[in-house]
């Protein structure tokens, strides 16, 4: 007998969901893997430093590691009994300005942010298709509306979302894949790009954590399985906007860029450098 929800076309019961979430030790994947759990999914994480607290077991796992990923894929899938949901979580940021060669900094986000989904996925495919699962992938804004000074972390987000895209016409027959495009959040994810003085604080506006977590379990819970989903109303427009209007979304940050540059945002960022020198038509 269908449940009042399910006649509602209401979301999926999570009871019982079998699911694994990387970075699960960050700030984003402890919210995701505490509200799963609290509605009764079965939840492993993976992370590259699990903590004590964690609300799930968390397995240690480099995601930059071929062999390392598929073994811990593995340990978790058999802890699991299989696996109905993939939360394809984990990410990092950093400075790393478009202009300059790409080095240690860009290559490590490029091996995490896109390169490290790919592993753990390639690992979860064939427990996922028997299970007619799901995949989610927490993507960014920036996927859609680059933000400059930070190209690396764009440029991995864009990748990750064209990946999800192979996916899902590889596997759409059997396994759902939604892409969700967080903002800014509070987080230590931004640590590194304001210590290098290259904060993008006047650029964003930032949102709360329970939104993206709601956006998740709306990704994985849904009766519909949806491609995109932007976590604020205010993203939405700026997904649309990025999406359909691109020249007018890069004229509303190259202004604002060029503010900050001129106000001395970013006085004695060197790698910043070369934006400053244009914004003041210094040589």
């Amino acid at each position: 007998m269908k449940t009042a929800s399910a006649r509602r076309g209401g979301p999926r019961a999570a009871d019982g969901l079998r699911v694994l979430v990387t970075g699960a030790s960050g700030t984003f994947g402890r919210a995701i893997c505490a509200r799963l759990t609290e509605l009764g999914a079965h939840v492993v994480g993976l992370d590259l430093a699990p903590r004590p607290d964690d609300p799930v077991e968390v397995l240690a796992c480099d995601i930059t590691d071929d062999t390392g990923t598929a073994s811990a894929v593995a340990a978790a899938i058999d802890r699991l009994g299989g696996l109905d949901l993939l939360v394809n979580n984990a990410g990092i940021g950093g400075p790393a300005p478009a202009e300059l060669p790409p080095g240690d900094e860009v290559r490590r986000q490029l091996d995490i942010n896109l390169l490290g989904a790919w592993r753990v996925t390639a690992a979860s495919v064939a427990a996922l298709v028997a299970s007619r699962g799901r995949i989610v992938m927490v993507s960014s804004r920036m996927a859609a509306m680059q933000l400059p000074l930070a190209a690396a972390y764009g440029a991995s987000k864009r990748a990750l979302v064209a990946y999800a895209d192979a996916l899902r016409l590889e596997l759409g027959t059997h396994v759902g894949v939604t892409c969700v495009y967080p903002s800014a959040v509070r987080s230590p994810i931004h640590d590194s790009t304001a210590e290098a003085g290259l904060s993008l604080e006047g650029m964003s506006s930032y949102e709360p954590l329970a939104g993206v977590v709601d956006t998740v379990l709306r990704a994985a819970l849904g009766r519909r399985v949806r491609r995109d989903l932007a976590t604020t109303r205010r993203g939405a427009v700026e997904f649309f906007l990025a999406r359909h209007l691109p020249a007018l979304t890069d004229r509303i940050v190259a202004r604002t860029l060029a503010a900050r540059a001129r106000s001395g945002a970013f006085e004695g960022a060197e790698l910043a450098a070369g934006v400053v020198r244009r914004h003041r038509g210094t040589p």
